[in-house]
């Protein structure tokens, strides 16, 4: 059996965090995305996986290069002009000959349990192809939707303005063979102006194939493709980790709950983890740190004195020094936060957080969210970030300032102060 993970997007929507990586190669739970893919393939005796990258792809390839290091073969194809799903299946016609293949949208979290009924399914020969498929009824205008009956598929929609009346969402795995390019050499471009792999399938749906549906559970399964849904998506992922204690933690160092620790990070004397928690290698938890549940620290991360860091994702390399506060944010990598940076979390009146989306203010239906901060960024002391706010990568904010709208990459903020000379009477 051959997995197939479709990595060529480069996730507009997720900026700055993409700005100097391909989405799926953003960390949730100290690995990347497609890295937990992998991982769970692997553990299912899937050895042969083919990944579709186009040029900013080469972080991917670099990365895990032949796939040796997890025990799995990995080769790759170039997509040289990202046209929608279709085409990029449509790259791996030379190499697919009569067996079934597992394709998966590299940029979803698919928990192990979700992956083990997936590949048992595709062993079912009962079926011709299958689409994976989650029930979301409050999200499915966000998704392309299935109408299904007696456990098939019989119609698909790529994000319909007029929704089928179902709540039935493709969830990004399919299980194919060779008769999926007959389908993908009929299919045209959608009104979206790409060739959508939904319609190559459609036209199997038509030529009389049976294509299966197999039902997900909602928690099993997160679609990545707005920054909050990382944080989602590393919630889950670090729920579904083995905790495991490998690096030194202080005798006076209190650790609550499932907490991973990797070899060579040091929790200090007064800390405090509240699992579930990942820390990263040689990454450092000072004193009197709380680090509470769902935060993911990379590798050589360091949390200075009294710090608190609350549902967040922090990257490699990156410090975040004494009295500051980190909540419900994602820092990027190399990234060094002046003493008493706060990310703002909740708006006064309690409403949900709204977030620029490529121009577009999108509700993201939490009523906490902090910053989602890209590389290389620095803050000066007593810098504020408020609730939603985006900070392009290489910029840096000077101190005192609060920040109440996203600043772009590469700038520097800074306060002016007027000094006015004054007579007095004596």
């Amino acid at each position: 059996m051959r997995a197939v993970i479709l990595a060529a997007g480069r996730g507009i929507r997720l900026w700055p965090l993409t700005e100097n990586r391909p989405k799926h190669m953003i960390p949730i739970a100290g690995k990347p995305i497609i890295q937990h893919i992998i991982q769970e393939l692997r553990a299912e005796g899937i050895r042969k996986i083919t990944i579709v990258i186009n040029s900013f792809g080469e972080i991917i390839k670099k990365y895990f290069a032949e796939g040796r290091t997890l025990e799995v073969n990995i080769d790759y194809i170039h997509q040289r002009k990202i046209q929608g799903t279709a085409d990029a299946v449509a790259q791996l016609k030379d190499q697919i000959a009569d067996e079934r293949f597992i394709l998966f949208y590299g940029d979803i979290y698919l928990s192990p349990r979700a992956l083990r009924e997936i590949v048992a399914a595709s062993s079912n020969m009962e079926f011709d192809a299958a689409i994976a498929a989650v029930d979301l009824p409050s999200q499915k205008n966000q998704y392309g939707v299935l109408k299904v009956e007696d456990g098939y598929v019989r119609r698909i929609e790529e994000k319909p303005e007029c929704p089928l009346p179902t709540s039935l969402v493709n969830a990004g795995v399919y299980i194919l063979d060779k008769r999926i390019f007959e389908g993908i050499k009929a299919t045209r471009k959608s009104r979206r102006g790409e060739f959508e792999l939904t319609d190559s399938i459609t036209y199997l749906v038509k030529s009389g194939l049976k294509v299966k549906a197999i039902p997900l559970d909602p928690d099993d399964w997160v679609d990545i493709g707005r920054p909050w849904d990382l944080l989602d998506a590393n919630e889950k992922a670090l729920k579904d980790l083995e905790p495991e204690v490998n690096g030194y933690v202080d005798n006076k160092a209190t650790l609550v709950g499932p907490v991973t620790i990797e070899p060579e990070a040091k929790i200090l004397s007064g800390a405090m983890i509240e699992g579930p928690v990942y820390v990263g290698q040689r990454t450092v938890i000072g004193p009197n740190c709380y680090i509470r549940p769902y935060t993911s620290l990379g590798q050589n991360v360091r949390i200075g004195n009294g710090c608190e860091i609350k549902n967040s994702i922090i990257m490699d390399n990156t410090k975040i020094p004494h009295q500051s506060y980190v909540g419900d944010s994602i820092i990027g990598e190399n990234c060094n936060l002046g003493a008493g940076t706060i990310t703002g979390n909740l708006r006064l009146d309690g409403r949900t957080i709204q977030m620029n989306i490529k121009g577009t203010m999108i509700n993201s239906g939490r009523r906490k969210l902090g910053a989602i901060v890209g590389d290389h960024v620095s803050t000066g002391v007593n810098v504020n970030l408020m609730p939603g706010v985006r900070i392009g990568s290489g910029t840096s904010i000077g101190p005192g300032i609060t920040v109440y709208r996203d600043l772009p990459s590469n700038v520097m903020v800074k306060l002016e102060q007027e000094v006015t000379k004054i007579k007095r009477r004596h």
